[in-house]
């Protein structure tokens, strides 16, 4: 009988401590958690902020470079290669209509002189016959509205026709400037010639 009273007994204490233990649990969980998800929540709010005013900050300097943005087939300025002496017009689009009037600007790209990563595309065999001549080192400079914008060529890469990371976004102001490749080759060429320049120097237009 004792053995029995004593083992009730240890059950009901037992049963006991583990309700003091729950309410414990519930009390700290209530009164800890809604400051912690909180803290969460303005590190949340806090981030998106930052990154809302940087986005806000980007679209400001490039309107006040481009207070209008140009329509398809305009004429946006010229690009030089000192290393050729040569000056060639720059058109939006890069379309057939554009290739062929000079160097296209791929529309989904940011212009010359803003801050990602503005393409140039030409044909192999008109505007960047010589393109092949131009490697690490060299600049490639760009006259727009905006101002003048020199890069210096910082890679040359060798990609497949269709590889699209040469259009992809970039830290900050670059010019990728493509063309066919190889040079000699009769008919579609397979390959891309690559030059990715990083903004070294800005004169912009008063």
């Amino acid at each position: 009988m004792k053995n029995n009273r004593r083992s009730k007994r240890k059950k009901r204490i037992s049963l006991f401590l583990a309700i003091c233990l729950l309410f414990i649990g519930v009390y700290f969980t209530a009164t800890n958690a809604y400051p912690l998800l909180k803290s969460y929540d303005k590190g949340d709010k806090k981030e998106t902020s930052v990154t809302a005013a940087q986005e806000k900050s980007e679209v400001t300097e490039q309107k006040k470079l481009y207070p209008t943005r140009p329509e398809k087939g305009d004429m946006i300025g010229d690009l030089y290669i000192p290393k050729l002496d040569s000056t060639l017009p720059i058109y939006h689009g890069t379309d057939e209509d554009e290739l062929e009037k000079g160097v296209g600007h791929y529309a989904g790209s940011v212009l010359p002189g803003e801050a990602d990563n503005s393409v140039l595309s030409g044909h192999r065999d008109t505007v960047f016959r010589k393109l092949g001549e131009v490697g690490k080192g060299d600049l490639l400079i760009t006259n727009t509205e905006a101002g003048t914008f020199t890069f210096k060529v910082r890679k040359v890469r060798i990609v497949d026709a269709d590889d699209r990371t040469v259009i992809v976004p970039k830290p900050k102001a670059t010019l990728t400037v493509t063309t066919c490749y190889p040079f000699s080759y009769i008919g579609n060429a397979p390959e891309r010639y690559v030059l990715i320049a990083d903004l070294i120097e800005t004169e912009v237009s008063k």
